[in-house]
């Protein structure tokens, strides 16, 4: 990502086999598709790729046909979007090993981890940030997909430090993400 990219998140629909699922693959794949196209359009450099539409959220890792059709639904966005519109894929709520997973096999430029050093309270109870795992998995993939990382993640509270600057640069310097996302305290 370069520093000061324009970037969008596409929400993808509720994805089958979630609470909320009344749609196709296809049908999810399209609008995702169109959504990606109206953000590069719009003149955004890239998007955030984000199954948003699967809440109420598990912690931790997701099942793993969410898994596989991201991986389809991501694929079809760099099949079909220039290759200099950066993607990322953000696994909701907090699964960055399957993040990385899906990112690595389409080739995307990075993942964003909502908690990657650290907890936090959610409305899905406490995530414990997994950044040495992460990482980890990263090297075991050989992958050069880089990690963008929450500090102070939205609909949650720090279990712990609290202070954004130190919270910043653990994440940066402790949890080796390569760029971070600040936002408000909630979507939209």
């Amino acid at each position: 990502m370069s520093s000061f990219a324009l970037l969008g998140v596409a929400h993808l629909l509720p994805l089958p086999g979630t609470p909320s699922s009344t749609f196709d693959l296809d049908s999810i794949t399209r609008r995702a598709l169109d959504d990606i196209r109206v953000l590069h359009d719009a003149g955004f450099q890239g998007a955030v790729l984000e199954n948003f539409g699967d809440a109420p959220f598990r912690a931790g890792s997701v099942s793993p046909h969410i898994v596989a059709m991201m991986s389809v639904i991501a694929y079809q966005i760099r099949t079909h979007v220039p290759k200099n519109f950066q993607l990322g894929i953000n696994v909701l709520r907090n699964d960055a090993r399957a993040a990385m997973a899906v990112a690595s096999s389409v080739n995307a430029d990075f993942i964003r981890v909502n908690v990657h050093i650290g907890a936090a309270w959610t409305d899905q109870g406490l995530i414990e940030g997994t950044a040495y795992e992460t990482l980890q998995y990263k090297n075991q993939l050989r992958s050069s997909v880089k990690i963008a990382a929450d500090v102070l993640v939205k609909h949650a509270a720090p279990a712990g430090v609290n202070d954004i600057e130190i919270l910043a640069k653990d994440t940066y310097f402790r949890g080796k993400a390569q760029t971070l996302i600040v936002t408000g305290s909630r979507t939209g």
